[in-house]
C-alpha cells in the first residue's frame, strides 16, 4: 500500500540543541532583584571557533562577551563572578577578554570578582586582572605570568625523508618562523626580543592591577606557577576559599542583600542545576569520550604564535 502525503513538509529533527539558540537566563538561588551573575571560564582561552566532530561551536571569547553584553543590558545585574579554570591561551585572545571584562565594569560600575578554580595560569590569570577581588580556591595552581612563542620544526625530518622546500622571498627575513628550516641567529634575536616586550607587558599589567611590590614583581617575572597560599603571599589573590565565599565578597562590594538572584545564562535548562555546572548548552553530541576541545592541545598542536599559557597543562587529556 503506497501512502502520500502531500503539501506538509518534513518535520525538522534536531539531534542536540545548538549553539545558534539564544541565551537565556536561570536562577540558581535567592529570591531578591538584585542579580549575581555567574560566567564560567573555561578551557584554552581562544578567540577561533571550536570545532567538534558535528558542529563548530563558538569561541570562548565569543562566547564570555556575549554573556557580558546580557548582563550590561540588565541593570539587575549587580555583580559578576567569574569562575576560571584555564591553562591560558593565545596572548591576542586573552587580551581581548581583559578590556572586555575592563570595559564591561566601567560602563555598568558593577563589581567583578574572580574565583579561580584549579588552574588559573598565564592568560587565566590575565582575564583576571581586572577584578575587584580575587579568590583562589584552597588547591588553585596559578602564575606562569609570561610568554610563550611557538612554533613546529620539521627541518630534521624533512631531510630524513628527502624532502626540501625552494624559497624565493623579496626580504631577507621573509620566512621568519617557518617550520622547514632552522632559524638563524639573528631571526631568534627578533623572535626573542618580540616574546620578550610581550612579556613585560602582561609583567607590567600585573604589577599594576595587583599593587605588587618590586620583590613580589621579580618573583612573578621568573613565569613560575603557585599553589593558592603562595600566591596569596605575594599578594597575587586576596583569599583563599570556596565559591560561595565569592559569593559572599560580591554581595559585600556591590552592597547586595543576602537573598539576592545568583543567575547563569544557558541555552537549555538542565535539571538540578547549581553553580558547580560550567555548561551553557545541555548535553553533549559530539560522539566522542575524550573532549573535542581539548584533544588538539593535549597533542600541542598549536598554530605558529605567541601565547599567555602554561603549556605543562596541554598534557592533560579529559
Amino acid at each position: 500500500m503506497l501512502f502520500l502525503f502531500i503539501g506538509c513538509a518534513a518535520p525538522k529533527i534536531r539531534l542536540f540543541p545548538s549553539q545558534a539558540d539564544p541565551l537565556k537566563e536561570f536562577t540558581l538561588e535567592g529570591k531578591a532583584d538584585p542579580k549575581i551573575l555567574v560566567l564560567p571560564v573555561r578551557g584554552v582561552i581562544s578567540d577561533a571557533p571550536r570545532e567538534g566532530i558535528i558542529r563548530t561551536r563558538p569561541s570562548l571569547v565569543q562566547e564570555i562577551v556575549s554573556q557580558l553584553r546580557l548582563a550590561e543590558d540588565d541593570k539587575k545585574v549587580k555583580a559578576v563572578v567569574l569562575k576560571v579554570d584555564s591553562p591560558g591561551g593565545s596572548v591576542t585572545a586573552s587580551d581581548i577578554l581583559f578590556n572586555e571584562i575592563l570595559a564591561f565594569k566601567e560602563r555598568t560600575g558593577a563589581k567583578v570578582i574572580v574565583t579561580m578554580m584549579g588552574l588559573a595560569a598565564s592568560g587565566g590569570y590575565y582575564i583576571s586582572l581586572p577584578a575587584d577581588y580575587i579568590v583562589a580556591h584552597p588547591t588553585t595552581l596559578t602564575g606562569s605570568i609570561g610568554v610563550i612563542f611557538l612554533r613546529t620544526k620539521v627541518a630534521g625530518l624533512m631531510e630524513k625523508i628527502g624532502v626540501g622546500v625552494e624559497v624565493n622571498k623579496s626580504g631577507i627575513n621573509k620566512d621568519m618562523g617557518m617550520p622547514y628550516r632552522s632559524a638563524t641567529a639573528q631571526e631568534n634575536e627578533i623572535l626573542q626580543n618580540m616574546t620578550d616586550r610581550l612579556g613585560i607587558r602582561f609583567i607590567d599589567l600585573a604589577a599594576k592591577y595587583r599593587k605588587l611590590d618590586p620583590a613580589a614583581k621579580a618573583q612573578i617575572a621568573t613565569a613560575r606557577i603557585y599553589l593558592a597560599p603562595e600566591a596569596l603571599e605575594l599578594g597575587m589573590v586576596d583569599e583563599i576559599g570556596y565559591l560561595d565565599q565569592a559569593l559572599g565578597k560580591a554581595k559585600e562590594l556591590a552592597e547586595l542583600p543576602d537573598n539576592a538572584r545568583v543567575i547563569v545564562y544557558r541555552r537549555t535548562e538542565y535539571p538540578d542545576d547549581n553553580i558547580y555546572n560550567t555548561a551553557t548548552r545541555y548535553g553533549g553530541g559530539d560522539l566522542s569520550v575524550l573532549s573535542v576541545d581539548l584533544l588538539p592541545d593535549a597533542l600541542n598542536q598549536f598554530p605558529t604564535g605567541f601565547y599567555y599559557l602554561w603549556p605543562a597543562a596541554m598534557t592533560d587529556v579529559r
